[in-house]
């Protein structure tokens, strides 16, 4: 079943990574931390929207029978895995409020679910054009 996405959950979907990753990175850019602090911050969250866009990809593709190695398949979890660590370790060590703990937090998670969400949406609308 190939369905292609409405428009409004594929904006969606766009807006809500925007909102994610843009506020992310302003929450950096002002932030008083250290160079080194925002630089794992930043990679933090790029290698999370690698992992989890990744995941997705691998995902989908043992689902529609498409070959997949399971040393792809479980690097994809590690690595999906380790990034929600890294900052969940990051921001519990953290020399920061916790409404800014808490801020980093959510816009990591928004801007990681919007990576998978948007990543369905591209592969969804490929698909159903394929098939027109």
């Amino acid at each position: 079943m190939n369905c292609k996405p409405s428009p409004a959950f594929v904006g969606a979907s766009w807006v809500a990574l925007g909102a994610g990753m843009i506020g992310y990175f302003i929450g950096l850019w002002r932030s008083e931390m250290q160079l080194n602090e925002k630089g794992y911050y930043f990679t933090t969250l790029m290698y999370g929207l690698f992992s989890v866009v990744s995941l997705q990809k691998a995902v989908r593709d043992r689902l529609e029978n498409l070959p997949v190695t399971d040393v792809y398949y479980g690097l994809s979890w590690f690595s999906t895995i380790l990034c929600i660590v890294l900052m969940t370790i990051g921001l519990w060590n953290a020399e920061l409020l916790p409404s800014e703990k808490g801020f980093y937090a959510f816009a990591f998670l928004l801007a990681m679910f919007a990576a998978v969400a948007v990543q369905k949406n591209v592969r969804d609308t490929q698909a159903a054009e394929k098939n027109d």
